[in-house]
């Protein structure tokens, strides 16, 4: 089973909550850049990846499109993929001020 979950805020951005995140749960994040999703930063950890990236990403138009459609004010998106569900880091990352969870999936 994976277990992915989307976390979002407008409070902060993407270098900010790269360094919140890494605080809080020991990690470096690395910057990538992606065609597809623009610059992001992405953790490997024993528990799984954890990725951070704006909402807003290139679209082929010129325009940006937006990852998360359903959440257009939300300005940057933390992406957790785990090998199962991790009850311990979903409380870790909604005790950083202004992240909210806003998607859950398992498949």
């Amino acid at each position: 089973m994976t277990d992915y979950n989307i976390y979002g805020t407008s409070s902060h951005t993407a270098s900010e909550l790269v360094r919140l995140a890494g605080s809080c749960l020991g990690l470096v994040f690395t910057e990538r850049d992606s065609y597809y999703r623009g610059i992001y930063h992405r953790a490997d950890s024993p528990d799984g990846e954890i990725e951070i990236q704006p909402n807003p990403i290139p679209g082929d138009d010129g325009e940006d499109d937006l990852y998360v459609t359903e959440h257009p004010t939300i300005q940057v998106l933390l992406l957790t993929t785990t090998p199962a569900p991790n009850p311990a880091l979903r409380a870790q990352m909604v005790a950083i001020e202004g992240l909210v969870h806003l998607k859950h999936e398992s498949w």
